[in-house]
């Protein structure tokens, strides 16, 4: 079945090829980790200080899902807006403003003492982010070689892991009261500073190439890529000969359907951020013991998940990959829902391996958007469905505390087991195999 989405055309060899012994994407592989970074921390740190929340504002179950949703929330919306705007306009103007809102909002919320104004800006944290997430995405794969697409796009992953853990572990050891939690939400700021590094990146040469900018696309593949002027005309040649790439005549676009993807991701995404963000409430509602080291235990298993998932994502392929994971984690929630009323060994073994899995399986949503667009829709593309997929993640982190609260712990885990089981259900149905697909960056490299 994976041959099915593999494009006729041949590799291009010779001098052409040599965009594609570039080993990395430079300054911008190391300016989107940093992002990640940023952008889980950013995330992680509302499940962090919520129970301090809760208590000093006086939260109801409706208000804590509201703030634990609302940079999803926000997200969803940059994600869809500004992917579609990173078509039109230069990428490198969003990957630098992107961050701009991001440091500003995130500072802000040390003001933000009551619901309202810090449910508006987690909307405007998670607006930002979800340019980010369109962005940074679409310009790393534009600058990377096939080869390493995949491992280099499932990373920004365990950036954005190693992020959300430490706001988490910062969570659990700072003690948190009505003013440490102000001071840990808005030191959110301080990797979004990352934005200082972002002066002076390179736009996409793809995409300039696209919109009839050879001679810059050419001296951006000289200066940052290293190649020869002989080479970067050539691969303009080739770029210039291709036919325009659309939606309809894109075998990447035509083939593995983007909505095959989305409707395949969206139900992992609902139940498992809800999991990371409502981690320390799930475990005070299982009465699990000594929960502050089962939770740091937790979210290193979340780290090393994500670290160990970049290898299966690569080698099994996509469609492998999604499946099974999509069915362990099925398994997992569901055990949790028989044994809720079990000792806190047994339940945290199902809990542990939930977490382990979910970080690993995560790595998919980054590397199928890029491959499954041409230059010209990428940003759009990915956009789309990193939208899509957190309308899902929104929901779920709004209903998992109303949820806890009213039905308890059991009858919570048994409808995040039911959600997995429709993902696993619709992936073996339309998940696509993406890791050979030919993407128009592969053609003039």
């Amino acid at each position: 079945m994976p041959r099915r989405f593999r494009t006729s055309r041949p590799r291009p060899q010779g001098r052409t090829a040599g965009f594609r012994r570039v080993p990395t994407g430079g300054p911008h592989a190391a300016t989107t980790f940093g992002a990640n970074f940023s952008d889980g921390y950013a995330l992680g740190v509302i499940g962090a200080v919520l129970p301090a929340l809760g208590e000093t504002m006086r939260l109801s179950g409706v208000w804590q899902g509201l703030l634990g949703a609302s940079a999803l929330i926000g997200l969803f919306f940059g994600s869809i807006l500004l992917g579609q705007v990173a078509d039109v306009i230069e990428r490198q103007k969003l990957y630098l403003y992107d961050f701009v809102l991001i440091a500003v909002a995130s500072a802000a919320q040390f003001w933000a003492h009551s619901p309202l104004a810090l449910f508006l800006l987690r909307l405007a944290i998670g607006f930002g982010l979800g340019a980010d997430y369109a962005v940074g995405p679409t310009l790393l794969s534009e600058f990377v070689p096939g080869r390493l697409r995949g491992v280099l796009l499932g990373s920004l992953t365990v950036l954005w892991a190693v992020g959300y853990v430490l706001a988490n572990i910062a969570g659990t050891y700072i003690p948190i009261n009505g003013t440490t939690a102000y001071w840990l939400l808005a030191s959110g700021a301080v990797p979004a500073l990352l934005v200082l590094l972002r002066i002076g990146i390179p736009e996409s040469p793809s995409w300039l190439a696209a919109r009839g900018r050879a001679a810059e696309a050419a001296r951006i593949r000289r200066t940052y890529l290293g190649q020869s002027e002989a080479t970067a005309a050539d691969v303009e040649a080739a770029a210039a000969a291709q036919p325009p790439v659309t939606a309809s005549s894109s075998p990447a676009v035509r083939r593995p359907r983007p909505g095959s993807v989305s409707s395949s991701t969206a139900p992992r995404c609902c139940p498992t951020s809800p999991s990371n963000t409502f981690m320390p409430q799930i475990l005070a509602t299982l009465n699990i013991s000594g929960a502050d080291n089962q939770n740091l235990v937790l979210n290193l298993a979340l780290l090393l998940g994500g670290v160990i998932g970049l290898w299966p994502v690569q080698r099994l392929g996509r469609r492998p990959f999604t499946i099974g994971t999509f069915a362990i984690l099925t398994l997992c929630p569901g055990a949790m829902a028989m044994l809720s009323d079990g000792s806190s060994a047994a339940l945290m073994v199902p809990f542990l391996d939930l977490t382990f899995v979910m970080a690993g399986a995560s790595t998919i949503t980054q590397v199928y958007p890029a491959e499954l667009f041409p230059t010209a829709l990428r940003g759009s593309g990915v956009g789309f469905l990193n939208g899509t997929s957190r309308v899902a993640s929104a929901i779920g982190t709004f209903v998992l505390p109303v949820s806890l609260s009213h039905f308890g712990a059991g009858w919570s885990m048994g409808w995040m087991a039911l959600v997995l089981l429709l993902g696993t259900v619709v992936s073996l149905a339309w998940a696509p195999e993406t890791r050979d697909t030919l993407t128009a960056e592969d053609l003039h490299h």
